[in-house]
């Protein structure tokens, strides 16, 4: 998180009315609910399970089994097989 000097985004007025209750000290301000992000959006993260789990569910409707596809994706069998039961 970057640091920015209140003194060069807040009006005067607001200033005054903010430091009526801080002095001094950082203040966190939080984004609004509505502008979050899910996680992994913002780092691409998200895009690339999907698109690994939709690998994983071809690849096995393909013939491969879900041992050879544990192997192959380093992921416990379990984790294949809700992955291939599960749709989004």
């Amino acid at each position: 998180m970057k640091y920015v000097n209140a003194d060069n985004i807040f009006p005067e007025e607001l200033l005054k009315e903010i430091q009526k209750y801080i002095h001094g000290r950082m203040v966190y301000v939080p984004t609004p609910e509505k502008l979050h992000k899910k996680w992994g959006e913002k780092s691409g993260s998200r895009e690339r399970l999907s698109l690994r789990n939709e690998t994983i569910r071809q690849t096995y409707f393909n013939g491969k089994s879900i041992d050879e596809l544990s192997n192959e994706f380093s992921l416990s069998y379990e984790s294949i097989k809700k992955i291939i039961y599960s749709r989004k």
